[in-house]
């Protein structure tokens, strides 16, 4: 696939290369030239110097054969001009925009542009770090989806898997129990010491809590 990333800093150059190494074709934008040296030598990608939102470069960028772009620049006007500019008037299929500052982000996003606000994600996820007590994080799924372990209590012993389960919310992806690895059916009755991986919508964190403590959702 083709794939165009506009801003060469820390997560442009990463991306970048993460595409590269999967065997994509990857374009490379910015508007200083020094920052495109940290692709490496290794990067297989082309490398375009110049502002992204001026059509001549994303045109020589070949923007007309593009599956998807990524504008990851350290401001977050660049970076939403450059998406629309992308999916309006070029018809790229996946336009993705990097902003800072959350509240703009709902705002582009009911305009029909895919958001990550790390500001959001960082905020949400150190909180989340900071105050969980019985669940351990073991992966980050994306901006708001965890895949967590927890230990089933003594007080849910007896009861179904599918008490655990708040759909579009918790889902039980696994369970571990005496060196086994399972893929539960929601009638299967846990047992105390089971070890659950569950993938949790990181909002509803609390809700899995007061689950595990064996009151309500």
């Amino acid at each position: 696939m083709n794939f165009i990333v506009v801003g060469c800093g820390r997560m442009g150059s990463g991306l970048a290369q993460a595409l590269d190494q999967r065997g994509h074709q990857v374009t490379v934008i910015d508007r200083d030239g020094t920052a495109l040296n940290a692709l490496g030598p290794t990067f297989k990608g082309h490398r375009v110097v110049g502002v992204a939102f001026d059509r001549a470069i994303l045109e020589q960028a070949q923007i007309q054969r593009a599956d998807g772009l990524a504008a990851v620049t350290n401001s977050d006007e660049t970076n939403i001009v450059t998406a629309r500019v992308a999916r309006s008037l070029f018809r790229v299929p996946r336009v993705v925009a990097r902003v800072y500052d959350p509240r703009k982000a709902e705002v582009y996003r009911r305009l029909g542009l895919e958001t990550i606000s790390t500001t959001a994600w960082g905020i949400g996820r150190i909180t989340e770090l900071l105050t969980y007590t019985h669940l351990d994080v073991l992966h980050s799924l994306g901006e708001q989806v965890d895949l967590v372990q927890a230990e089933v209590p003594p007080t849910l012993a007896g009861r179904p898997v599918s008490e655990l389960a708040i759909p579009g919310e918790v889902q039980v992806v696994t369970l571990e129990r005496e060196g086994r690895t399972l893929l539960p059916l929601a009638g299967m009755v846990l047992k105390a010491g089971d070890r659950l991986r569950l993938a949790v919508f990181t909002p509803s964190a609390d809700r899995l809590r007061a689950l595990l403590k064996g009151g309500g959702a």
